[in-house]
């Protein structure tokens, strides 16, 4: 094994725009190459920065109905600025072929981005009228698509030290097919999720576009259902054929999915949760706090990076001095305090100035001499989100005498 730093992730312990290198977006479309020079072409990797990039790669609604949508969706709800790297592949390849590590179409558009894709939307629509083969209620593309979209985030993530996840389209959903939709809570795909919603009725698709807006538009620690961020950017949402507040958006939710709904008193319309499909009980089934692990993990790879292969003074049995353990703890915590908790992005005391929502020890029995591996424990600390608030009102009697 060549000398590397690895980061493990522990689990069970929680028991339940201005342009960022956090916000990245990747996405993967059915299109066709358009002719001419310095056009679109199928499988190259292209990056946007506004919609009008799009426009002048010559992509229309006419020639690129899909693409041209779920693009420009992208950016009504990220805005300008937002950095999304892009790829369209031929009708012909489905979304699960599209994530498959063998072939050239994902796994290409990471490497070109060099990493810093942070998620990685795919959306999938054969061309004519190609009917879609329905298993457990949606197209059975879905199901192979998640196992692929899986490996792929574990690669990025083991492989590239490049973490990320994948947003998908619960492809074919009709209302009448609900109950024969699995629980995804009972999965363990902590790196996807599905989508079910679209801006056109009775699609079959789902506004993939909005949804990775959304997680652009967002900091790491920030929930996509928010209310206070407002609605989604769009007029109309669709589950299959029902307004939100028409469709029973509960079993949806409850069964794992993310889709949309409304609140009386609101207008527009707001994401239900953001849920992975994996186990309400896994620490990383929030799509925010698998932003912020991320994140983590990601500046816990280039902190510790620079020690690889470094001369580490030991004691006389063999294990690490005071000075090194302590000069290590202090620059992890500072590298995520510095770049997490002074953003807000982590769930520190306010009350307590010793609480940087981060905690680094190294335990000093390690026999570095004999086994040249360090183990470094890092734990940050995630926010709360109120996500079901009670409200004890009655009446009280006011007392006039004096």
């Amino acid at each position: 094994m060549l000398p590397t730093v690895r980061i493990d992730f522990t689990n069970g312990a929680l028991s339940s725009v201005i342009p960022s290198a956090d916000c990245v977006t990747g996405m993967i479309v059915t299109g066709s190459s358009v002719e001419g020079n310095a056009t679109l072409q199928t499988e190259n990797a292209y990056i946007l920065k506004k919609f009008d990039d799009i426009v002048t790669l010559g992509v229309t609604e006419q020639n690129n109905s899909l693409l041209y949508k779920t693009v420009r969706e992208f950016y009504k709800q990220a805005g300008d600025g937002a950095e999304l790297w892009l790829m369209a592949v031929e009708t012909t390849v489905k979304a699960s072929e599209m994530l498959n590590l063998d072939n050239q179409y994902a796994r290409k558009l990471i490497q070109m981005a060099n990493g810093r894709i942070r998620v990685l939307a795919v959306a999938y629509d054969p061309q004519g009228d190609a009917e879609s083969t329905i298993e457990n209620g949606l197209d059975s593309d879905v199901w192979e698509a998640m196992d692929y979209a899986q490996e792929l985030a574990d690669w990025a993530t083991y492989t590239l030290y490049a973490p990320l996840f994948v947003i998908l389209e619960a492809r074919a959903y009709k209302e009448e097919n609900i109950n024969a939709l699995p629980d995804l809570t009972t999965m363990s795909y902590d790196r996807v999720g599905l989508l079910i919603g679209d801006t056109d009725s009775s699609s079959g698709q789902a506004a993939i576009g909005l949804l990775a807006g959304r997680i652009a538009q967002c900091p790491v620690q920030r929930h996509i259902g928010r209310v206070k961020d407002g609605p989604v950017k769009t007029n109309k949402i669709y589950i299959d054929e029902q307004d939100p507040a028409e469709a029973d958006v509960e079993t949806l939710h409850d069964k794992g999915y993310i889709t949309f709904r409304c609140y009386t008193g609101k207008t527009g319309y707001f994401f239900t949760d953001d849920g992975l499909a994996c186990s309400i009980s896994n620490d990383y089934r929030s799509i925010a706090r698998r932003r912020t692990i991320d994140k983590a993990y990601r500046i816990a790879y280039q902190t510790m990076l620079n020690n690889v292969n470094d001369e580490i003074p030991i004691t006389n049995e063999g294990y690490l001095v005071p000075s090194t353990i302590k000069a290590w703890e202090t620059e992890m915590v500072a590298a995520i305090a510095n770049q997490m908790t002074a953003q807000g992005e982590l769930g520190a005391d306010p009350a307590d100035n010793t609480d940087k929502g981060v905690e680094c020890h190294i335990d000093p029995k390690q026999n570095i001499a004999s086994t040249s591996e360090i183990v470094v424990g890092l734990k940050v600390k995630p926010y709360g989100y109120a996500k079901y608030i009670d409200v004890q009102l009655g009446f009280t009697t006011i007392n006039t005498e004096e």
